[in-house]
């Protein structure tokens, strides 16, 4: 006898949208684009183009499990392909444009897409690139120039009327694919489900992460085309957010967009909040004179202390966030503890500071650098390299053989770091920068951080250099500020009391860059290559 049952629900991320359009249709999409211009749409507009999109690509010839490319930045046209590309069951390919064209000729071609959708400003890479992509054969231009011969996207689902229903199929059908920017090797492709999808979802609208709902409005700097934009374009169905969006990130129009819009949240690396700063002390202004922002989520890479506080002083929750492609993206974020109101300020900021403790569903654990056997304490001060487990982590890259340690499904990172006994998650570097040093590790981020909180310094990277009796010591590499002078004896007083005293670099160097990967990070390996035969004394 049945005693009773659930009705089936199969978890596709389409019915993300049918939800958006059907309780906030008329929820606002503002896309800044970048020739000035702006345009306005709703969650209803972005569900009618992209079933009139899924028929296109239909028409196409375009099949379940096909890849769709896109190479463009934020703006609501790239938002419709998020659904319209799975509404067909096909699989949305997100293309870094920031990438090098042997980065880009290997992704386009290892994906297979069959049509790829393009901002305008990219037609050179398209130009270029084009005949080294047999596999596509459909190019629609997001934004065509007037009098421009392209397929233009308005004209490409102008000739349908969306008057048809999504492709169906199970849950765990792929829907989109991502690749790591390939700092070691060639990228490698992260290829999400549905259904790993909908629960990151879910996860993502929850206080303790993005704190999402329907007053609120997002302006994401972190590009579409990066991690998934940290999963912002699904998240923000379920409470029907306002998206305020924009296809350049100068900080003039970021912040006017801002204060116009009202945002009250925003997302994206450090760098992009560094300029941000810059922007707002060029016209007497901080942040709290910009719109309504109220959560900043700042993830890609370590915050610096002075960033943290300087955004929590103007009243602005911070959302420190760890993920990376492969976790779809999100790991930990900043959750507040229990007896947030009884701690101090400097306190508050500690624990900020730190990479914050994971969601529901996701394990986090720490083994020793040198025995990967070992399984390290969360005691707060075993440093060790960071695995993951978890319903939205990878199991295995994009084509590639299963691995042995599959069965486990732990996912080493690349990251080095302490688990507090909390279970707060502190990064501390990645394995291949970390900095060994008389047989102990030196971390090449705590470095880092602690040197941009100096008045002159713009950007700071620490690199390991042999040394003949330490086997490495640590050099820093200084981007002034813009007409601001300082020494290295300075900077070195400076750390003096923030690190460790034989964590001190050995030498400290002022360039007027530093490489960046294509998603703007800093670039170790190249920076390591430009002082490959950079010589410490004894």
């Amino acid at each position: 006898m049945q005693l009773g049952a659930m009705q089936d629900w199969s978890m596709r991320v389409t019915h993300l949208i049918d939800h958006a359009a059907r309780e906030y249709g008329h929820r606002e999409i503002v896309s800044r684009w970048a020739d000035g211009s702006e345009t306005r749409t709703d969650w209803a507009g972005i569900r009618h183009d992209a079933l009139r999109m899924t028929q296109a690509l239909r028409a196409a010839g375009i099949a379940k499990g096909d890849r769709i490319a896109t190479l463009a930045m934020n703006h609501s046209r790239h938002l419709v392909t998020w659904y319209g590309a799975v509404g067909v069951g096909g699989v949305l390919h997100t293309v870094n444009p920031r990438l090098f064209d042997e980065q880009l000729n290997y992704i386009v071609n290892h994906a297979e897409d069959r049509v790829l959708l393009y901002d305008a400003v990219f037609q050179p890479i398209i130009d270029r690139l084009r005949e080294q992509w047999p596999c596509v054969n459909t190019y629609v231009c997001f934004d065509p120039p007037p009098g421009s011969d392209v397929l233009g996207f308005e004209e490409w689902i102008g000739a349908h009327d969306g008057n048809t229903t999504w492709a169906e199929g199970d849950e765990r059908d792929p829907c989109m694919l991502c690749y790591t920017s390939g700092t070691t090797g060639n990228p490698k492709g992260v290829l999400y489900e549905h259904r790993s999808t909908m629960l990151h979802a879910m996860t993502g609208v929850a206080p303790n992460f993005f704190d999402f709902d329907s007053r609120s409005v997002m302006l994401p700097i972190v590009p579409m085309f990066h991690a998934a934009s940290w999963g912002l374009p699904w998240a923000g169905t379920i409470p029907g957010i306002k998206f305020v969006y924009s296809a350049v990130n100068d900080p003039a129009v970021l912040c006017e967009l801002m204060d116009r819009e009202g945002v009250t949240h925003s997302a994206g690396v450090p760098t992009v909040w560094l300029a941000m700063f810059g922007y707002l002390d060029s016209i007497g202004k901080d942040v709290r004179d910009v719109g309504k922002i109220g959560t900043a989520i700042i993830g890609g890479s370590a915050a610096p202390r002075f960033m943290i506080e300087r955004l929590m002083k103007n009243g602005v929750r911070v959302a420190h966030a760890w993920g990376m492609t492969e976790t779809s993206p999100i790991g930990t974020t900043g959750a507040y503890p229990y007896n947030w109101d009884e701690m101090g300020f400097e306190e508050r900021v500690d624990l900020v500071s730190k990479q914050g403790r994971p969601a529901f569903g996701v394990e986090l654990r720490c083994v020793d650098l040198d025995d990967p056997g070992k399984v390290l304490p969360r005691d707060g001060a075993a440093s060790g390299a960071l695995q993951i487990r978890g319903p939205w982590v990878i199991k295995r890259y994009f084509k590639a053989e299963a691995d042995a340690t599959a069965a486990e499904q732990w996912f080493d990172t690349g990251d080095v770091a302490v688990i507090h006994p909390d279970g707060t998650l502190q990064l501390t570097d990645r394995t291949k920068d970390v900095i060994k040093s008389g047989g102990e590790w030196i971390s090449s981020v705590e470095l880092e951080n602690a040197a941009v909180g100096h008045p002159a310094v713009a950007e700071a990277a620490a690199i390991g250099i042999s040394h003949p009796k330490w086997d490495e010591r640590p050099i820093l590499v200084v981007v002034k500020k813009a007409g601001v002078e300082c020494s290295a004896d300075d900077i070195k007083a400076h750390l003096a009391d923030k690190v460790a005293k034989w964590w001190l670099p050995d030498a400290i160097e002022f360039v007027d860059d530093i490489p960046h990967t294509g998603t703007g990070k800093i670039s170790k390996k190249d920076l390591r290559d430009r002082f490959r035969d950079y010589k410490l004394e004894s």
